[in-house]
């Protein structure tokens, strides 16, 4: 906040600075009011965004909580819940298969099930339903 106010206070040095080197009385005579109007205006309302942009708290997301009810009525089990996860990592069937100890043909079974639970006919179809259902973050 401090070095927001400062900054602010330098800017307006700045801006004070070169309205007098500009000598005040000879551009005053050359550009209208409503000039000066609308500049200190467009300022104002920078400075007014700019500040309520900074100083308007944020919320914080709330941790992902995985829907065990969506679980449960899919029946999706505990072991194709891990294969969901690595798959939604972009992990291939090797990789899963090394991750969790199982051969690539079960990492197989486990995505043809969970296409099936989930009414999916691809990856990625899969991941977006699972996101939707708040089983992925």
């Amino acid at each position: 906040m401090w070095r927001a106010a400062l900054a602010y206070g330098a800017l307006i040095a700045l801006v004070s600075l070169l309205l007098a080197w500009l000598d005040w009385r000879h551009v005053t005579r050359q550009w209208s009011t409503e000039f000066y109007v609308l500049a200190i205006a467009l300022l104002f309302a920078g400075l007014g965004a700019w500040l309520g942009y900074r100083l308007t708290p944020r919320s914080r997301p709330a941790p992902f909580a995985r829907n065990e009810a969506a679980l449960a009525s899919l029946g999706i089990s505990p072991r194709e819940t891990e294969v969901l996860d690595l798959l939604a990592r972009g992990a291939a069937n090797k990789v899963i298969a090394r991750a969790l100890g199982i051969s690539p043909n079960t990492v197989k079974t486990h995505l043809a099930r969970l296409f099936e639970k989930l009414g999916a006919s691809n990856r990625t179809e899969a991941i977006a339903k699972a996101r939707e259902l708040r089983l992925l973050p």
